[in-house]
Parts: C-alpha cells; structure tokens; sequence
C-alpha cells in the first residue's frame, strides 16, 4: 500500500509590503500653517529638546532643522539596566517652513518655495490658531480655524493638480512618439488620480493597489503626506480642555479627513513649562491637570512616518535605530551599516517584552526565549538585536 509521503512545510515567506511615501529612513515632518499661527514658536521650543550634537558628528543641522529625542520608556528602561558609557535614542526630525497664505500655489507670498519645502517632508504638522488675540494679526482678519484648515488642504492640492497636469502632458507626447505599454498605463493612471483630486479629494484617502502606491511614491504628492492637526489654544482654554471650536473641528475632520490625529496644545503653555525645572514643571502640571503635549506631538509624528525603533545593547553604547515598518533583519541591520546587510548571517533577537519581564540577557536565554533568525525576519518594534554577519571576519557581532 502506497503511503502518501508528506510534502515539508512551505518555508514561511515574509509578503513585502508597500507603505504610501518616500521609502527609507531618512524622513522628516514639516511644520506648516498660516502665519502668526504659533508654528515657529513651537519649532523653536523643539529645538531646545534637539539630541544632543556630538551623536552626529558628520551632520550640519540646517537652523530650520532640529533633531527631537523620541520619548521612549522602553530605551529609558534599558539605558538603566545596561548603565552604558553611551546612550543614543531615537529622533524624530522636524522642520520649519514659513507661513502659507491663499493663493500660494499661484506663488502668492513666498509660496513656490513654500511648497517646495514641504515637498522635501514626509509628514506635516498643521498648526491651527484657534486662540483669540487681538495683539496678534490673522491674515484673513477673524478667527476660523476650519477656513483656516480648507484653505491650507486646497493650496497643496491645487498644486498636485498642477503638477499632475504637466505630467499628463508630457506623458501624453511621449505616449504619441514611442507608443511605450508602460507609459500608457502611467499616463491613465495619472488622468485617474487627476480626475479623483480634482472631485476635492486629496491621495492618501485613496484606495490604491501596490502597483499604484509605487507610482504615487514616484510622484512624491503633497496631498500624499500624512497630516497631524495641532490645535492651538489659549493657555487657559487648554488647561480647562474647554473652547468652542474644538468639537466644530473634529466633526469637520471626522467628515472630510476620516482618522487624522488631532492634538490640541497651547503655545504658552508649553513656552511656560519649558523655561522650568523638572521639579517645578511636574508640581505646576500637577496643579492645574495638564501636562505638556510635545511628547505626544513627537511620538505621533514618529508613528505616521510609518517608523519604528529596534535596539542594540551593550555597557559601551544602548542604541535606538529607526526603520520603516515591515523592515526585514538583513535591511534593518544595514542601518547600522550597510555591509551589515551585504555580509548578513542572522539577527539574534530578543523581544523587549521578554527582556523587560525576565530582567537580563542570560536571564532570557535560560527561559528559551531567544531567537535566531534568518533574513525573512520582518523586525518588529522593540527588538532588541544581535546581528550576526561577515563584515571584516568571520561571524561577528553587532
């Protein structure tokens, strides 16, 4: 009788996945909004929570870029465990970009260059003036930050459509010259995503299949970035979480931007709380019940860059490295350095969950917990990496 002989298991195959924006690691968040809305006020308050400046000796910061630390507790933690000489955290890059007005897809103001700027960002910070000042100008004269929001959401649609419209027409040429398969297909796809903004619709609420993302990645729209609304309020409305506009703003947003973060703040408060000590910030926070709103700023931005953190320890040096999300091993390791990628063995990896509960590397070993892994390992947040490769020798560390 002829037994069936059982096929070995398929080996498991990690699916790429295609995430909406620029690929990599080197990404960065744009502060945008009207004038006189608070946005460089709070860009310099950032900048004084920049990582330090020896972590990267072979960087110039341009004045209109600061570095913010990640907040992290799990880095925090391991930094106290491992009492390394050198301890680097993750950062979240910021940049400032001038004042919008309407019309600035036309070039009203400065806006070419404006636009321009936030073209080079891979997420925006929208800082909407939702205080009253009379000491301090709005450029449409009265309050609205809904208006405010609109216009803002139009000018860098307007100039996708623009952009878009150049595009066709060249494609368009080209497709009459070469009679080219694959600049048919851009070129349809280019008149659907022209027809689908100019209903008022902006790219990152589409659904777009693989295909299609790389071709918007290509495109590199502004209407493609993530956008996190900063409200900005008075300090006392912040304080009571209290004004007239906040819920008119998030039924706006939950009808037109379906999921985009709202974080309300207040400028002076954070300027107040910045210019303390820790001892006084955590007794003044504690008396009015409310706390800074920066740290959540930073760690949303982080996540709608579509990043996260992985870690390598040692008593030399505890470090936190941004990836991209669905990085596998051998391309996370090649942030540390690139022939790590090239001369790939495998990543020892231990969970942080697992560290955390068991309190010690050999700890984690005697309960079985580590792993090796191969070069389809997709890194997950928290991993806490060995990376095993052949870069100059045999077998080394990392």
């Amino acid at each position: 009788q002829n037994k069936k002989k059982k096929m070995p298991p398929k080996k498991e195959v990690a699916e790429d996945k295609v995430l909406l924006g620029r690929p990599g690691n080197n990404v960065k968040a744009g502060i945008v909004g009207y004038p006189n809305v608070g946005k460089s006020s709070l860009f310099n308050i950032l900048c004084n929570m920049q990582v330090r400046a020896e972590n990267f000796p072979f960087c110039t910061i341009d004045p209109t870029v600061s570095r913010v630390a990640l907040p992290d507790e799990r880095f925090d933690y391991l930094v106290k465990v491992f009492k390394p000489e050198k301890e680097i955290p993750a950062y979240l890059t910021v940049t400032d970009i001038a004042g919008l007005i309407r019309g600035a897809h036309n070039g009203e103001g400065l806006g070419n260059a404006f636009l321009s700027h936030i073209n080079a960002c891979d997420a925006i910070y929208h800082v909407v003036r939702v205080f009253d000042d009379p000491d301090i100008l709005h450029v449409e004269d009265e309050i609205n930050p809904i208006r405010d929001m609109q216009v803002i959401s139009d000018e860098l649609r307007f100039k996708d459509l623009d952009m878009l419209s150049q595009s066709i027409s060249k494609l368009e040429k080209d497709v009459t010259r070469s009679n080219d398969k694959g600049k048919k297909e851009e070129l349809e796809f280019y008149k659907k995503i022209h027809e689908y903004m100019t209903a008022g619709k902006e790219v990152r609420f589409g659904e777009w299949n693989l295909k299609e993302i790389d071709m918007l990645n290509d495109l590199s729209l502004l209407t493609a970035k993530p956008v996190i609304y900063l409200l900005n309020l008075s300090e006392e409305d912040y304080i009571k979480k209290k004004n007239k506009w906040l819920p008119k703003i998030a039924a706006w947003l939950k009808e037109n931007k379906p999921g985009e973060p709202i974080i309300p703040f207040s400028i002076k408060f954070e300027e107040k709380v910045a210019a303390m000590t820790p001892e006084e910030k955590e007794e003044f926070c504690k008396s009015v019940s409310a706390k800074s709103a920066l740290p959540k700023m930073i760690t949303t931005g982080y996540e709608k860059l579509g990043l996260i953190n992985y870690f390598t320890c040692g008593p030399v040096e505890v470090r936190s490295w941004s990836i991209k999300k669905y990085t596998k091993a051998p391309q996370a390791a090649a942030v540390i350095h690139t022939d790590f990628e090239k001369f790939f063995i495998m990543a020892e990896v231990m969970g942080y969950e697992d560290f955390a509960k068991h309190g010690s590397e050999a700890a984690v070993v005697a309960a079985g917990k580590l792993q090796q892994r191969g070069k389809e390992y997709v890194v997950q947040s928290g991993d806490i990496l060995h990376i095993k490769h052949n870069a100059g020798g045999a077998g080394k560390k990392k």
